[in-house]
C-alpha cells in the first residue's frame, strides 16, 4: 500500500509517502493505529484529516487493501 501525506501532514511525517506492507485488509481504525505507530506527530491531525482510497474518499467500513493508494488529506480552505 502506499501512502500519501500533504501540507502540513509531509512535515508531521518527514515524508511525501510510504510503502507499506500488510499481511491482510485494514479498517479505518487499524490504519490509523499502524500510522500513528510510524508516525506519533500524525495522531495530533486525525480528527482533521479525511482518508482517500483509490482517489475516492473512505469511510468507517472502507476496507484497505495491498494494492491500495491511500491519501491522508488535511483540511482544506479557499479564498
Amino acid at each position: 500500500m502506499r501512502v500519501l501525506f500533504f501540507a502540513q501532514l509531509k512535515d508531521a511525517t518527514g515524508c511525501e509517502s510510504v510503502e507499506l506492507a500488510l499481511s491482510g485488509p485494514l479498517d479505518v481504525e487499524k490504519l490509523w493505529v499502524e500510522l500513528v505507530r510510524r508516525f506519533p506527530k500524525l495522531a495530533a491531525h486525525r480528527a482533521t484529516v479525511r482518508l482517500s482510497r483509490n482517489w475516492e474518499y473512505a469511510d468507517a467500513q472502507t476496507q484497505f487493501l495491498a494494492s491500495d493508494e491511500v491519501a491522508l488529506i488535511p483540511p482544506v480552505s479557499g479564498g
